[in-house]
Parts: C-alpha cells; sequence; structure tokens
C-alpha cells in the first residue's frame, strides 16, 4: 500500500542564517539567540511512498519535466551514511533514511518525488525533501512522528550530509501557516503568528546558481569569536540587530500591514548587505541586485529583499496589491527572463 504526501517549501521572511549562529551558544553564551519569520509556499514537493525491503529506492521529477533517478541503495545505516556523504543530487534522501533505520528500525522504502518547488534557490528544496522523507516513513511504518519529531530527523539527516544548516528550513513540516522560530543553542520555539490581513508577495526565481555550502561555510567562520570587525558585524547583524527587526516585522504582519512589511524587507536587506555580504564572495548577488533595483518595483511594490541564504536564488517582493502582483509578474517575466511564484500570505481561516 502506497501513501501520498506533500511537503512545501519555505521562505524565511526574515531572520535567514540566525537559526544556526545561535547554535554556537551551546559553547558560547555570548551570541545572542535567534530568531525568523517564516511561511510555507504555494510550491512544494508531491510524494508517493511505500514500503520495500532492503533497499531505499528514490526518483525525482523536478520542475521543468527533469527525471532523476531512480537510484538503489542498500537500506543499511552504513551503506547510507557513505552515500550521505557523497554530496549526489540523493545525498540528503540518504542522510535522513540512515536517520530513520538506525533510530527507529525501519526498513526499505520506495519514493517517487514530483515536484514544482525551485531547487537551490533559497526556498528549501533540500529541507523539503528531508521533512518528506521522515514523514514518508513515518506514514509507511506506522512511526506516528509529529511535525517536531520530523523536523529534528530532517535536521539530524541533512547534517549527515556535512551540510552546516541550522534549524529553521525544517519548519516546512508545519506546512503554509506563518511561524516565528527562536533559537537557543539546541533549542527550538515555534510560534504561530496571527496574521492580520493579506500580502501578495512574488517569489522570484532569478535563474542563476549560488553555492549555499560556501555561503554556509564563510559565514560560520565568523563565529563565535573570530577576531576583527567583520566577523563582530555579521555575528551582531545575525544577532542582536535581527531581533530588534524581527520583532517590528511581527507587529506589521499581525497588523496586516504590507506597506510596513515592504519597508522593513528593505531595510533587512540593506543590513545584510552592508554587514554579512562582505564576508563571502558569494553573496556580491549581482542578479539579486538588479532585479531589486527593477524599475517595475518602485511602481508596483512596496519592498523586497533576498531569499533564504540569500545570493542569487530568488529574490521576495511585497507588490502593492493582487493587481500590481500580477504586473509585477508580467513585466519582471517578460524583461528579465525570470520565473516568478504567487504567494498569499492571509488570516489562518477558521474550521
Amino acid at each position: 500500500m502506497s501513501e501520498s504526501l506533500f511537503v512545501p517549501g519555505r521562505l524565511c521572511l526574515f531572520g535567514e542564517h540566525s537559526d544556526w549562529a545561535a547554535g554556537y551558544r551551546t559553547t558560547d553564551p555570548t551570541i545572542a539567540p535567534g530568531g525568523c519569520l517564516v511561511t510555507g509556499t504555494d510550491q512544494g514537493l508531491r510524494a508517493e511512498a511505500q514500503a520495500i525491503a532492503g533497499v531505499l529506492e528514490i526518483s525525482s521529477v523536478l520542475p521543468h519535466g527533469e527525471e532523476i533517478g531512480p537510484a538503489r541503495l542498500r537500506a543499511e545505516p552504513e551503506a547510507l551514511d557513505a552515500a550521505a556523504h557523497d554530496a549526489d543530487f540523493f545525498s540528503y534522501v540518504a542522510g535522513v533514511a540512515a536517520e530513520m533505520i538506525e533510530r527507529h528500525g525501519a526498513g526499505g522504502l520506495r519514493l517517487h518525488v514530483r515536484s514544482d518547488l525551485p531547487v537551490r534557490k533559497g526556498l528549501s528544496s533540500s529541507a523539503a525533501v528531508c521533512v518528506l522523507v521522515a514523514r514518508a516513513y513515518s506514514q509507511t511504518y506506522g512511526l506516528g512522528l509529529g511535525p517536531d519529531e520530523e523536523m529534528e530527523l530532517a535536521y539530524r539527516g541533512e547534517r549527515r550530509t556535512g551540510s552546516e544548516c541550522g534549524r529553521m528550513d525544517q519548519i516546512c513540516a508545519y506546512g503554509r501557516r506563518v511561524s516565528q522560530l527562536d533559537f537557543d543553542g539546541e533549542g527550538l520555539r515555534v510560534e504561530e503568528v496571527t496574521v492580520g490581513g493579506v500580502f501578495h508577495l512574488v517569489v522570484v526565481d532569478l535563474r542563476r546558481g549560488k553555492d549555499t555550502r560556501r555561503i554556509l561555510k564563510d559565514l560560520n567562520a565568523c563565529f563565535p569569536d573570530r577576531p576583527g570587525a567583520l566577523a563582530a558585524r555579521v555575528r551582531s547583524a545575525l544577532g542582536a540587530q535581527n531581533l530588534a527587526l524581527l520583532g517590528r516585522a511581527r507587529k506589521v504582519l499581525e497588523a496586516g500591514d504590507p506597506a510596513g512589511l515592504g519597508a522593513l524587507m528593505g531595510e533587512a536587506q540593506a543590513l545584510f548587505d552592508g554587514s554579512v555580504a562582505p564576508a563571502c564572495e558569494e553573496l556580491s548577488s549581482p542578479r539579486l541586485h538588479e532585479i531589486l533595483r527593477h524599475p517595475a518595483l518602485a511602481e508596483l511594490a512596496h519592498g523586497a529583499k533576498g531569499v533564504g541564504s540569500q545570493g542569487d536564488g530568488c529574490a521576495q517582493i511585497v507588490a502593492r496589491d493582487e493587481a500590481a502582483r500580477d504586473e509585477l509578474i508580467r513585466r519582471l517575466e517578460a524583461s528579465e527572463g525570470v520565473h516568478c511564484h504567487p504567494l498569499t500570505i492571509e488570516p489562518a481561516r477558521g474550521d
């Protein structure tokens, strides 16, 4: 019997990189706690999962129809752990599968994934597939895992690959709601945010590449106490300054204020460009800044910023209203050759 699954991507509205940065508090309490505001995306990963004996079999169809796999690995921790370190397309899947077998005694799994979520664009495609694997094992083997347990297993599985990811991305386990995440060392607190109005966003796939592992490596090198003014600015921007901005951003979400949200995105991008980006050449992000300066944004948007780890992956834009969003998508796709995805953030519906 097969199980049908869906996990959305994750859009970090504010607070990128503060999750892993706050992890350094386990050994250095002078590092500030972290926090971010995130929402699920309309796009995501759909899959069919089935338990099979002795083998992890995984195949995937990407957003533009490209088929990857099937890959077949022995459903044993040693083989899966080795595959997790190979840095190939399915390394994250192997890492989570190793966690599931070691911790829960699960067996083999056949997983066929269909995605309309852009890959390596800052929308947490890697964390989404990690959560998807944890959920697939949970449902096919009757483990009854909740979102928090799925997040933990997804995080541990991704870390097996050598990724220096933090704990923010796995929030996609909670679906499309808006959440605030607070990080303190290994501690994580998740709180749903009550949205006070409708926000019309555009997520722009810049159609460029970025090296997320390089970004994480260079920024991690500024912690916990690397000397120098640049490293100190990175720690401040991802710490105390981020927390101050986060508090203001939550208020405008709760107030239903798109203009306020857009203005804060511009402020957050300026802070990132001035204090964080100089620590990593990958964060010069020329294509991102071309789009942020596009004349259509001045006319149709309240503000914009980069997405996820930043770099030339995606931009997020707060449009003035729904009609402005549609026109903004038309102009950007026509003049810049980018791919745009609408995203609506709105108050939760009562059952």
